[in-house]
Parts: structure tokens; sequence; C-alpha cells
């Protein structure tokens, strides 16, 4: 389905009934991520899979975003679907996003699950990998993206004996606009840094991280759920980045235990 707000038109999933679930996903990936837990779920509580702008089939952003752009995005498709309040589900990029409601909407989320990602800010060493590659890709198109994080998404296991997940994957991130790529590259860039001001989660909350993730090491979910009084942290063995698509059954699990909590 897609939907003219804000200015563009945003493409979403919207499946079952029942208490709201919004999942967001990570850079430079797309909503299709969530078929494993759209398909087991859906039959439980009501699942909302967005594209973020310049993503899948959403339109690519006109100028520069910020994680308040696509913080407001969210939000307003929350408005269309004529929802209060939604659990959040952020992944990696995803979870600057729910950072950033927890600082803005805090009263529109009711609960907030942070999968693979974390707090921090980037150092002056990341932020200057984001401006290079943010160039290259305007250049040369989403394959330099893909190729730089298809290196990174999943764990030695997966990519030696799951070659079909990872075209899949390889396949979600070339379909990114170059103009959304960018745009989400100098949005993570820009980003506030979240380590010391975790206060702004004043909802129940879960850390879903993979242990063999190279792209937000397992450290960074713990020190997350470290500084959530209360959280629950769930570390999934055998899994990378792409934790809800190599051990989805886990996640599965894991996410509705939480739900069910709310």
């Amino acid at each position: 389905m897609h939907v003219d707000l804000n200015g563009f038109s945003l493409h979403y999933e919207d499946c079952g009934t029942g208490a709201p679930l919004l999942l967001i996903h990570g850079f430079p990936l797309s909503a299709a991520i969530w078929r494993e837990q759209t398909a087991a779920l859906a039959g439980k509580v009501r699942v909302i899979t967005p594209d973020l702008r310049g993503f899948g089939s959403s339109e690519a952003p006109q100028g520069a975003c910020t994680m308040s752009t696509y913080a407001d995005d969210m939000i307003a498709l929350l408005d269309h679907l004529g929802l209060e309040r939604a659990a959040v589900c952020g992944m990696s990029m995803g979870g600057y996003v729910l950072l950033n409601l927890l600082e803005r909407y805090p009263a529109r989320v009711s609960g907030a699950c942070f999968m693979v990602t974390k707090a921090a800010a980037d150092d002056a060493e990341g932020r200057a990998r984001r401006l290079l590659l943010a160039d290259e890709v305007l250049q040369s198109g989403a394959a330099v993206a893909a190729t730089a994080f298809s290196k990174m998404l999943f764990a030695p296991e997966t990519a030696a004996n799951r070659p079909e997940l990872v075209a899949e994957v390889l396949e979600i991130m070339m379909a990114a606009q170059p103009a959304g790529l960018a745009s989400g590259l100098l949005a993570m860039r820009e980003r506030a840094d979240y380590s010391k001001r975790m206060d702004i989660c004043t909802v129940p909350a879960l850390v879903i991280g993979g242990e063999e993730d190279l792209a937000i090491p397992p450290e960074e979910s713990r020190k997350l759920a470290a500084a959530l009084p209360g959280s629950l942290l769930r570390m999934i063995p055998g899994a990378g980045h792409m934790v809800m698509m190599e051990q989805p059954a886990e996640v599965n699990r894991v996410l509705m235990e939480f739900l069910s909590r709310l």
C-alpha cells in the first residue's frame, strides 16, 4: 500500500489485527526484511512495516533527511492508520529512529524494542566514512553501499551455508535509491548521541542483539540494555546483523514474549 504524507509517497504493509507493532528497518534495507515476522506474528498482533524514504518502494527524498524526518514520517503513518500508540521495534538505523521517537513523541510509543542497534553517535572516523560513502553512492549507485554493507551483515555460518539468503538481502539493498541511501548515510552521520540520555525511554524495553554481529558488536547491545533499567536483553546465538532473517523463530518468540507483557 502507498500513502501520500509529509510531501512524499510512503509504501507500507499492514497485516493482522490486535495490538499494533511498528517494525522499522535498518540501512540500506527495506521492509522486506520483516517477512518472517509478518508471517508469524500477524495472527497475534497487527504488524505494520513501512519502507523509509528512498528505500524499498517508498519515494526518494527531496533534499536532506534527519532522524527527525524519518520519525515524523512514522508518526504521520500512525496518524493515517488512526493509531494513538504502537509498540515500535527499530533495527539498526531503525533503532536510531526509535530513539528520536522516544525523545520527541514519547506518548506515541507503548513499548520499545531495540534490535541490533546502539545509543551512541558516530565518532569522527565513522562520520568521515559516512560522508565518503554518501558521495560514492550518488556518483556510482546503490551497488557501492550494497557491497560495503554485505560483508558485515551475516554471521560467518550464515554467509557460508545460506547463499540464497545472502542473495536475497543483496537484492533488497540494490533496490534502494541512491538519493535515499545518501540521505540515510548523512542522517546517521548527524544523529544525536543518546548514550547518556536513555532516561528518554519510559516504556517497557527489549534489546535484541546478535551474538555474531559484525556491524553492531554484541557489546553495544549489552551496554544499551544496561542503560535501560528494567529492560529485557536477549542475545541470539548463531545470528549476525540480519538476526530477524537468520534466526527468525527465536526472534519471533522473543518479540511475542515482550509484547505479551505490554
